[in-house]
Formats: C-alpha cells, sequence, structure tokens
C-alpha cells in the first residue's frame, strides 16, 4: 500500500523486526542486461544495416534524430526481449542499456535536440508507429508517413543473409515449405475466411532450411498456398544456385504444394522434391492388400502395423505424367490411418519406408520453428489495417527470429541451453537485473550477483569470441 507521507513510496509486510519498504528510485538499472548478447550477434553479422538498406527514408535528415536502423533496431531487439507492441516503448525509451543494444551513441538521451526528449534515448511509440502503419491509399512522402521497405528487397535479404551464414558451402540442402493460419479479429485489409481453420485468417507463407528462415510472406487466406508458392519458390532457389551452383536442392512440403506447376518446375530444373499427396479412391485402391494385410497383423500382434508401398500414379486430370508414389498402409488401434507422399527422387537412392520416415516426416520439425516466431517472437500480432503494415510487422518478427538463432546457432553450442527455444532464451540469458552506470569513457553493467546461469553466460561469450575473431 502507498503512505500518505510518501506517495511514492511502497510498504509490505514485515520480516521479523525490519519493516519492507519499496520505491522506484534505485537509479539507472535495468531488467534486461542479458540483451548485450543481441549486441555481440549483431556487430558480427551487421544484420541491422543490411536489412535498414531495404527502405528509402524520405525525411529531412537534417531534423532526424533516430536513423532508419536504429528504429529497426529498437523495434527488433524489443521482440527479442518480449516487448510485443509499440506502446511499450513509451517506457523502455529510457533504458540506457537497451540504447546501448540499439547502438546508440548517446544512451542517455542527455543529448536530445529538445528539452522535452532528454533522458529518453530511444524514440518512442508514435515514432515507432510512423515507421510500421500505412494507411489505406496513402502516398509516399504524405506528412506522418516517410519511411517505406521495399518488399522485394527484404524478401532477398532473407535469403542473402541464409547463404551469409551458414559457413561451409553443404552438398546439399533440403527446403521446407509450410503454410500456417494468422487469426484476425478485426476488419484488416485481405481479410478472408478459411474453411479449414474455421475463422477469419491470414495464410502466411514460411520457408525454412532446417533451423534457418528463408521466406515469410503474408497471404491472404483465399490463395492457394501449393499455386501460389511457385514464384517464390523459383526466386530463393534461383538465389542459391547463384551462390551455390552445385548444390543439391530438396523442396518439402504437405499435400497443400502437390500441384503440377510446381511439380513439373521442379523437374523441368533439376530440383528434387517430396510432398504429400491427399487420399483419394484410386490411391485407396492401390495400397488395399497392404492395408488388409496391416488390419490382419495388428489384430494379431495389438501393435500399431505400417507396410509401405512403392508404385507409380497419375491423376486423371491434372498431372502431366506418372510419378513415383509411396503409399504408407497403416493400421492403429482408432483404425486405418492410410497416407501418400508424391517424390522426384528416384528408387535406387531412397527406398520406399525411408522416404516416408526419414525424408517426408523430418519436414515436422519446421512446425517448432513457426511456433516459435507466432508465440514467442509475435509473428501473429498483425492488427494493423493494412496489408502492408502488416507484412512489415511480419518481417520484424522473422529478422528477430535470425538474430535469435544466430544467437542459438553460434553461442549456445555446448552449452544446456543448446537446444533452447525463444522464450527459454529470453528468460534465462536476456531477463537479467543490472546497474548500468556512463561515464565519459566506458559503459558498466553491473549484473544481479545472485543470477544463476553466470557460468553458461560466460562460455556462450567464449563462443561468440571463437564464432566471430573480429569481435576480439
Amino acid at each position: 500500500m502507498e503512505t500518505d507521507c510518501n506517495p511514492k513510496q511502497l510498504h509490505f509486510q514485515g520480516l521479523g523486526t525490519r519493516k519492507v519498504v519499496a520505491d522506484f528510485d534505485g537509479g539507472t538499472i535495468t531488467s534486461d542486461a542479458g540483451a548485450l548478447l543481441l549486441r555481440e550477434i549483431e556487430a558480427a553479422n551487421h544484420f541491422f544495416d543490411d536489412f535498414a538498406s531495404c527502405f528509402v527514408d524520405h525525411r529531412e535528415q537534417g531534423y532526424v534524430e533516430h536513423s532508419g536502423k536504429e528504429l529497426i533496431a529498437q523495434r527488433t531487439i524489443g521482440l527479442c526481449l518480449g516487448y510485443e507492441d509499440t506502446n511499450d516503448h513509451d517506457e523502455l525509451r529510457r533504458d540506457p542499456l537497451l540504447a546501448t543494444v540499439c547502438g546508440k551513441l548517446d544512451p542517455t538521451g542527455s543529448k536530445r535536440k529538445h528539452s522535452r526528449d532528454r533522458g529518453n534515448a530511444l524514440a518512442g511509440k508514435s515514432t515507432l508507429n510512423r515507421l510500421e502503419t500505412y494507411g489505406v491509399g496513402k502516398q509516399e512522402n504524405q506528412k506522418y508517413k516517410k519511411i517505406y521497405y521495399s518488399e522485394e528487397a527484404i524478401d532477398q535479404f532473407f535469403v542473402d543473409t541464409f547463404i551469409k551464414t551458414t559457413r561451409t558451402v553443404p552438398k546439399e540442402i533440403i527446403l521446407d515449405l509450410d503454410a500456417t493460419d494468422d487469426p484476425l479479429h478485426g476488419h484488416q485489409e485481405g481479410r478472408f475466411f478459411h474453411g479449414y481453420y474455421d475463422c477469419y485468417c491470414y495464410l502466411p507463407l514460411y520457408m525454412f532450411c532446417g533451423d534457418k528462415l528463408l521466406l515469410a510472406k503474408l497471404r491472404t487466406a483465399n490463395l492457394d498456398p501449393g499455386h501460389e508458392s511457385l514464384p517464390d519458390v523459383v526466386r530463393v532457389i534461383g538465389q542459391i544456385r547463384a551462390h551455390w551452383p552445385k548444390v543439391r536442392i530438396i523442396l518439402r512440403g504437405d499435400s497443400g504444394f502437390c500441384r503440377e506447376d510446381l511439380m513439373r518446375w521442379c523437374e523441368e530444373n533439376e530440383v528434387l522434391y517430396v510432398f504429400g499427396i491427399a487420399r483419394n479412391s484410386r490411391l485407396l485402391k492401390g495400397i488395399f492388400k497392404e492395408l488388409k494385410k496391416a488390419r490382419k497383423r495388428y489384430f494379431e500382434q495389438r501393435q500399431a502395423q505400417r507396410i509401405f508401398k512403392d508404385f507409380t500414379y497419375r491423376t486423371l486430370n491434372s498431372w502431366s505424367r506418372r510419378r513415383r508414389v509411396v503409399g504408407k498402409a497403416e493400421y492403429l488401434a482408432k483404425g486405418a490411418n492410410p497416407r501418400f507422399i508424391v517424390t522426384n527422387l528416384p528408387r535406387e537412392v531412397i527406398e520406399a519406408q525411408s522416404l516416408y520416415e526419414q525424408m517426408y516426416c523430418g519436414r515436422g520439425d519446421m512446425e517448432n520453428r513457426i511456433k516459435e516466431q507466432q508465440l514467442y517472437l509475435f509473428a501473429d500480432r498483425t492488427s494493423s489495417a493494412t496489408m502492408k503494415a502488416n507484412q512489415l510487422r511480419l518481417y520484424f518478427s522473422s529478422l528477430a527470429y535470425v538474430l535469435m538463432n544466430e544467437l542459438r546457432t553460434q553461442g549456445l553450442q555446448g552449452t544446456e541451453l543448446a537446444q533452447a527455444q525463444c522464450h527459454t532464451i529470453r528468460l534465462k540469458l536476456f531477463k537479467i537485473g543490472a546497474r548500468v552506470r556512463i561515464s565519459v569513457r566506458r559503459i558498466v553493467v553491473s549484473m544481479a550477483t545472485g543470477y544463476p546461469y553466470q557460468n553458461t553466460f560466460f562460455q556462450i561469450m567464449k563462443n561468440l569470441k571463437l564464432a566471430y575473431p573480429q569481435l576480439c
């Protein structure tokens, strides 16, 4: 409760004969000291510089106190630290540690041009909103919107970053495609109802190679993800082959991507693929004997049974040729569970069971990557009125993922957090209380003595110095 004599002081239940009193006059203290690790990642890779080059800034630069790069850094680092809205930054703008991580040369804000802004090193919500928000039908150089991004340039940035952060040229890469639902709760531009997800939503398209992000494209729910993905697949693979002309590429996706135009393009351009197929009566007829045998074995052994069959198949109308199909005749306690995949991988390269269980089912890990972005980096925070603004929010979330994943890949290996997801990294590595002391020559961050992961933190810094010798 607040006292009458000092309304800013809080009194809590005492401890023995001692009073317990709290206030907010502890000085320059941050709760996010671990974000310094992100600054090391950025210093080594220059993600913010590259991302900022995808924007055009029409502001009068003589009056600008927060560069485009600094705004991008502030928004992205905020997402990494768990601050999903620009509203949060009206308080965060006073945090000198966050300002340091974002590269502000005046981390205390003491040199701001206007006296009302002094003490606020970073941008507030209004400035950040002008970076993000796009009004319907508004033109460039209108009063409140003067920073614009190139969608094509940002799409290229993610592929270039994937190539840059892959330190040895691979012989083979597997590209995973998937679309997911992003529910909408207002009347945003591009709002459509999706029958499968039973809601109004966007249907963003993702592409990953392992845990590395290559594509995050916001799409409306009325578009077929398989058909509409072809231009992005062509662009991404073209970029990759421009750098790695001899790499073997395998494209992987569920039945939503089993489309004639996509498969034909892969076949004509020496790209291998493995896609799911929605079952139908003709496919079921092809594994009828195997399903019958699996059912018999199940009732004999009371254990799940799987029999695989390799055969060729062509649809009645949509496919231009016969293709290799693998059918999984599975019988479980709940009954028959047949599944099918189609591929242009030859039989002599990989047999049916391995193709299904190792190659195709391996795509399930991509769901964890999408989950990280949506749940922990707020990729589904698409509440703006326009598609362009919501796409930019998805890009910021994707950039935050790239930053976090690079930390995980290069810094966390060999530690207990090597496989940790973003929310665990945030909780155990970033949320560290610390006092920040700033002088002319030094910024000293005194972290909490009782922080339980000190040894891990030291190991991470050692790993980063080894991974990036230029930081030493």
